[in-house]
């Protein structure tokens, strides 16, 4: 090493390399979450719902109501010899719901399955309409579709925030158990290195990628889906710096004391999956009870998802989402504040 060379960009050099010679850590950067988005992007693409497979029970009106379906559009119906077999193909979801005529209409579902509850709706209106009923008020269609308010919009913004954590605490985490599996920690040991120095090394190293892995994400999404991006970008820039500090120094904290590779790998899950689950990556975190809401607002994702949703999505300035950055910061600070004091070398 050069005399003339600070350690910490000695350090955040090699870390650099390490990290390039390493085609497995740049795949799953940078291709994989842009396959995660190609993938769910194509699957909830832009185009009018499938319709919802139904059931109807064979018996005299079967034809009629099968008749009736069909116009509706909004639903598939399949004609069963029996109620059995329709409550069967019910319990294995094969249908959503299951069409009973006998002196009155029937309608088997799962109260619990969305889709069960839009297929009763669908299903009756279509029925009753065929049979003669009129609206007292009718109403019209004002279709409204804008950038936005698709899934894919939603998806974006949480992959960006799913990478930044996933290769904050996988990336820093397992780069530091492997040293110290090798014994490199232990020789660093006897160089006038600061602890400092080389932790904070680990943090700047991911900072350097992370403008081409928010960049490649970014612009995939943009230039694929129109995805789009009506915040500043100097905030938008901001905030995934904030997420990557946040992250990294979780990651230092997983991996200052653990010695086995195993070990690291069920610490890191253990700090991830809960938000993998929780903090609205694939679906909003709204859905869960409320009873758990404020620990799942608390989460460092659910507010990085949040405030980048809010930003690219929604336009707002840095003010206004400086609660969601105040909660990212915080777990950040505290990570590494407490990564610094624990840290083991050997």
């Amino acid at each position: 090493m050069s005399e003339r060379q600070h350690p910490l960009v000695a350090l955040t050099r090699t870390r650099l390399l390490e990290f390039v010679r390493e085609p497995e850590a740049l795949f799953w950067v940078f291709m994989f979450p842009v396959l995660m988005a190609l993938v769910l992007g194509f699957a909830f693409r832009d185009r009018p719902p499938d319709p919802i497979p139904v059931g109807v029970a064979a018996g005299p009106p079967a034809a009629e109501l099968s008749t009736a379906l069909s116009r509706a559009g909004t639903v598939k119906a399949a004609v069963y010899p029996d109620v059995a077999a329709g409550l069967e193909a019910l319990r294995t979801g094969k249908i959503a719901l299951l069409v009973e005529d006998r002196a009155t209409l029937v309608y088997h579902f799962d109260p619990t399955r969305p889709d069960a509850r839009l297929a009763r709706l669908e299903v009756d209106d279509a029925i009753q309409r065929a049979r003669g009923r009129r609206d007292a008020s009718p109403a019209a269609e004002a279709l409204v579709h804008e950038k936005g308010s698709r899934y894919i919009d939603f998806l974006v913004p949480g992959i960006l925030g799913l990478n930044l954590m996933g290769t904050g605490i996988w990336g820093i985490g397992f780069s530091i158990v492997n040293a110290r599996l090798k014994k490199t920690l232990k020789l660093m040991t006897a160089t006038p290195m600061r602890h400092a120095d080389y932790l904070l090394a680990q943090m700047l190293s991911r900072f350097v990628f992370l403008v081409l892995e928010v960049a490649v994400i970014l612009a995939f999404g943009v230039a694929v889906f129109g995805v789009p991006i009506r915040g500043s970008l100097v905030v938008l820039v901001l905030l995934t710096f904030l997420g990557a500090l946040c992250f990294g120094g979780m990651g230092l904290l997983v991996a200052s004391r653990a010695r086995t590779l195993e070990a690291a790998n069920g610490l890191m899950n253990l700090v991830m999956v809960p938000m993998w689950l929780l903090s609205g990556v694939f679906f909003s975190s709204e859905r869960f009870p409320k009873a758990v809401q404020p620990l799942v607002q608390a989460l460092p994702l659910t507010a990085l998802n949040n405030a980048l949703r809010a930003v690219m999505l929604e336009g707002r300035s840095a003010a206004a989402i400086a609660g969601e950055a105040a909660i990212v910061a915080a777990w950040g600070l505290a990570s590494f504040a407490a990564a610094l004091k624990i840290f083991r070398w050997q």
